[in-house]
């Protein structure tokens, strides 16, 4: 089925905070819209709205046809308790719910008795058909395990599909989520972040996926590249001007035209405001000529009333009237507001002493995680240097760092850390601040030098203010967390810099001033990152494959 969707004059935020209002977008079959903007802009809430999940604060959103099957996947893997792949894939394809709204349809085709009151159960049966046929439930079971393989989803000795999501590793469930995401047959696809956790290889699949549906689609992603091989219009929401505006052309385009329209802005006010100064300082010197003017035919004026008011009335008068001709010309001028700037990130990476030469070595070392083996690997790290990681999901990346860092020791082989090595980490699931202790708290247990009311001004730097600091770690976006390891690298001196996909849930502004902070750091540096971008941006002079438990220099 083709469909579109459009929203008009639309409104969203929390509470009594709108974040954006007045959006009008209409998605046409064929149509990827890309929908980017600083954290907290609104964008999952528009998602949220799109899919008819929330109700906006005002405005519309329609389908054509009314029934269009629309599918959002939010931006987290949610992993229910319980809960087995080929359940998540048939929640997250929407077949699992198809199939149960049949099932109920088809009780009360033969009970009517079960059927909603006003409900004529064959026509029910008959919609619920329709939508259970449409979401492609009728052989997801056949085509299930074909691309759980396709994507090297297998377990030792057991089923994938019947394995527990919560039994998976991260990479292991993003790669159920993609293939939940490939099983689906939506009619309009809302996409919240799809490339968070995905290798190399899987978001070429992503890529070509998005690429390929006939139906609508808007996303969400920070994914430069991704959005630059896949969309083609982009819906800013830009939270410093309290404005959207949508931009023809795919990614790259949409850069250069928002900073033309940016240029031009600035220097539209720029003019304005210069105009305007020089028309008031006239304004105020034909003010004080005026009273001048004034004071001297008095003085000169014999000791006459009569030709002292006179004198005093004409100079007034003709001075008057040239200040009313300035205000004048000061009123006729067309107000140009000032663009306001919008909050940055800007931190730097804190220094620490330089750490012996030799930073880490592994020696013949393997690890062993359950079935998988990692090694042997030997290897050496050596200061200043800069190492990149690449590798797919599974390969073993971070039980290499663990390795590296100390953190977990080798089953055979040696491992050793050097002497004075401080270490600044943003491991992949942001683990160093987690927890139900207030943000503030749980930051000035790890930085206790510094006083409550440094920790808040730190915070507050990186986007994290009052109504951040006080609410549990735990409740805090994976975005917000992100941006907090960020502000410990800046409080902490570092000379081993270990980040692995710091890019995750970073938004476009804070993940440039990331590259720029790697720019100046001058320590050594291991980097584990699918971003493409980054890894064309991000300096360095070595670069390590991780592939099935072995590791290669390139």
């Amino acid at each position: 089925m083709t469909a579109t969707l459009v929203a008009q004059g639309l409104a969203g935020g929390y509470g009594h905070r709108t974040l954006f209002d007045s959006l009008d977008l209409t998605v046409a079959p064929g149509d990827v819209v890309g929908v980017v903007g600083a954290n907290g802009a609104g964008k999952s809430t528009l998602l949220r709205l799109l899919a008819g999940i929330d109700e906006p604060q005002a405005g519309t959103v329609a389908l054509a046809p009314a029934d269009a099957f629309v599918g959002w996947l939010p931006q987290e893997h949610e992993r229910v308790v319980g809960e087995t792949v080929t359940d998540y894939i048939g929640r997250r394809t929407g077949c699992g719910q198809a199939t149960a709204d049949m099932d109920a349809a088809a009780a009360a085709l033969g009970d009517p008795s079960l059927a909603p009151a006003g409900v004529d159960p064959a026509d029910a049966y008959s919609a619920a058909l329709d939508r259970w046929l449409a979401s492609g439930a009728a052989d997801l079971d056949e085509r299930l395990p074909i691309v759980l393989a396709d994507l090297g989803l297998e377990l030792h000795g057991a089923s994938i599909e019947e394995a527990l999501m919560t039994s998976l590793s991260g990479g292991q469930a993003a790669r159920v989520g993609l293939a939940a995401l490939l099983l689906s047959r939506f009619d309009i696809v809302l996409l919240d972040e799809p490339t968070n956790d995905l290798d190399l290889d899987g978001l070429e699949r992503l890529e070509e996926f998005v690429r390929g549906l006939r139906g609508g689609v808007v996303l969400v992603s920070h994914d430069r590249e991704f959005l630059a091989r896949c969309v083609t219009r982009v819906l800013e929401l830009d939270l410093a001007q309290s404005s959207n505006r949508i931009y023809g052309g795919g990614y790259d385009a949409y850069l250069e035209e928002r900073a033309t329209i940016r240029r031009h802005a600035r220097e539209q006010y720029d003019e304005f405001a210069d105009k305007k100064a020089d028309l008031v300082s006239r304004a105020r010197t034909q003010r004080e000529w005026s009273s001048q003017g004034v004071r001297n035919a008095m003085k000169k004026a014999p000791d006459n009333d009569k030709i002292r008011r006179k004198a005093s009335t004409e100079s007034s008068e003709k001075q008057a009237q040239k200040v009313r001709q300035m205000e004048s010309r000061i009123a006729r001028l067309e107000e140009v507001e000032e663009p306001r700037k919008e909050w940055q990130l800007e931190f730097t990476i804190g220094a620490a002493p330089r750490s012996s030469s030799v930073v880490s070595t592994l020696g013949g070392a393997v690890l062993r995680q359950g079935s998988f083996t990692l090694g042997p690997v030997s290897l050496q790290v050596n200061a200043g240097e800069r190492i990149g990681i690449t590798g797919p999901n599974g390969a073993g990346k971070s039980t290499l760092l663990r390795a590296l860092l100390g953190q977990q020791s080798p089953d055979e082989g040696s491992a050793s850390l050097g002497a004075s090595v401080r270490i600044g980490e943003i491991d992949q699931a942001r683990s160093l601040l987690a927890g139900s202790q207030p943000l503030a708290v749980a930051f000035e247990a790890l930085i206790p030098e510094l006083a409550s009311g440094e920790v808040r001004t730190l915070l507050a730097k990186f986007g994290l203010r009052a109504d951040h600091v006080g609410r549990p770690v735990d409740e805090l976006s994976p975005g917000e967390r992100t941006r907090a390891g960020l502000a410990l690298l800046q409080a902490r001196g570092v000379n081993l810099l270990v980040l692995d996909e710091p890019t995750n849930h970073l938004d476009l502004p804070a993940i440039e001033q990331l590259e720029q902070a790697l720019d100046t750091y001058d320590g050594t540096l291991l980097l584990v990152t699918h971003d493409r971008r980054m890894l064309e941006t991000v300096r360095t002079d070595r670069h390590w494959r991780v592939e099935a438990g072995q590791v290669t220099e390139r």
